[in-house]
């Protein structure tokens, strides 16, 4: 008997049709021997529109009572998944991430998973049950109700699984797997039947949506093999695994794009010791999650500073650059929302010499012009402008012989 965890992502439970479409697999999986985890996400758009009443009702929003409010999505989700399932036969039983002993850090809205205690999920489902574990959600060690974030479900399965010894962990969204690019991006983008934990770890950090960054790093670190697949057609999806790519394998795995970021520049910053602490240190104290940096060459005892940053993160970031920047004497800040990430990832890079050469002259065929660049042992990511994304990508998809010869035509979800 294996235990399967199952993640489903808003869209899968969006309605009751799709709530009742999920409880099906479910009890379908259940059925053929195996032990099933549950993790639903909030039906549909139900956090953003938690989310905008909050805006609609207050300025100040606590980060305590925004996670009292927005957890409130996922709990809505078990409820009503097992009420579905008791229609089909099949005891299920449903638990909010503090039942579960999901336990975090104090950090509101974006916490993340100290260690999942998991007792009374193993009661039940020794006692033959199916446990719905809200997911999104756990108990910090000041026992107050917090959020994991965007992704979070993601994070909250892959850490049960871990913790619960599961044999796989089956991420349902609104996709059909992992792709080489976003479909909706790169038409000619197509499936890949496996990725390594370091090259999905790269996208995800590079901007994938498909999977969470810390559901990955929580996979890896355990070895908890993930199947990302489609809520809608239940066809074999992507692995994500452990397993080192084949010989035979492409160099590059995917282009990856992503337009969450802005880049901010700190101008005519004095060019001595310290400055770059005085910069990031209270960036980090405020959980402001710097993305690339780039520091020009000194002319006349100044420099310029230039990071990527979410967009999400501005309000918060916006103040504290503009007070460090006057404290250290700099001639002023420049913000440029209008930016895309675009970042090549593929294992194969470590053995194979002139990936980024070909990269460059790519872009430079198409008349992008690069504004950063990053590079790490599987990975090169540039800044361009937003305007150049499509056609950028689209070459550099071309140019390293990832087209799949036809264009994907499996529905889409709306780009967010």
């Amino acid at each position: 008997m294996a235990l399967i965890v199952q993640k489903y992502g808003g869209t899968s439970v969006a309605d009751p049709d799709r709530m009742r479409a999920v409880a099906e697999n479910i009890a379908f999986t259940k059925r053929h021997g195996n032990d099933v985890v549950v993790v639903p996400s909030a039906m549909g758009k139900a956090t953003d529109n938690l989310i905008k009443l909050a805006n609609d009702v207050s300025k100040t929003q606590p980060g305590r009572e925004m996670d009292m409010l927005i957890t409130t999505g996922e709990r809505v989700s078990m409820a009503l998944l097992c009420m579905a399932l008791a229609d089909l036969g099949i005891e299920a039983k449903s638990f909010t991430g503090s039942q579960a002993g999901i336990i975090t850090d104090t950090v509101h809205l974006k916490a993340k998973i100290l260690e999942v205690k998991g007792d009374r999920v193993r009661e039940a489902l020794a006692q033959g049950k199916v446990c719905v574990v809200a997911g999104f959600q756990g108990i910090s060690t000041d026992k107050e109700i917090t959020s994991l974030g965007r992704g979070g479900s993601d994070t909250t399965a892959v850490a049960l699984a871990a913790a619960l010894n599961a044999d796989a962990c089956e991420i349902y969204t609104d996709v059909t797997g992992v792709f080489t690019a976003d479909p909706r991006i790169v038409p000619q983008a197509r499936k890949l039947q496996h990725v390594n934990f370091d090259e999905m770890l790269e996208m995800a950090g590079a901007g994938s949506k498909v999977l969470a960054l810390r559901s990955v790093e929580f996979a890896r670190n355990h070895n908890v093999p993930i199947h990302v697949r489609s809520a809608f057609t239940w066809e074999h999806g992507t692995w994500v695994t452990s397993q080192e790519p084949n010989m035979e394998d492409p160099i590059i795995s995917g282009v990856v794009t992503d337009t969450s970021e802005a880049k901010v520049t700190v101008v005519a910053v004095p060019d001595r010791p310290g400055i770059s602490a005085a910069l990031f240190e209270p960036l980090a104290a405020a959980n402001v999650n710097v993305d690339m940096i780039v520091q020009n060459t000194s002319h006349d005892g100044t420099t310029d500073i230039s990071f990527t940053m979410p967009k999400a993160d501005k309000a918060t970031a916006e103040s504290i650059v503009a007070r460090v920047a006057a404290e250290i004497g700099a001639a002023g800040v420049e913000h440029d929302a209008e930016i895309a990430k675009i970042s090549l990832v593929g294992a194969g890079m470590k053995t194979s010499p002139g990936i980024a050469a070909k990269m460059f002259r790519t872009l430079a065929d198409e008349g992008v012009n690069i504004e950063m660049i990053s590079t790490s042992t599987i990975r090169i990511s540039v800044v361009t402008s937003a305007a150049d994304l499509e056609r950028a990508s689209r070459a550099l998809h071309t140019a390293f012989g990832l087209d799949s010869g036809q264009a994907y035509s499996a529905p889409l979800p709306e780009r967010k």
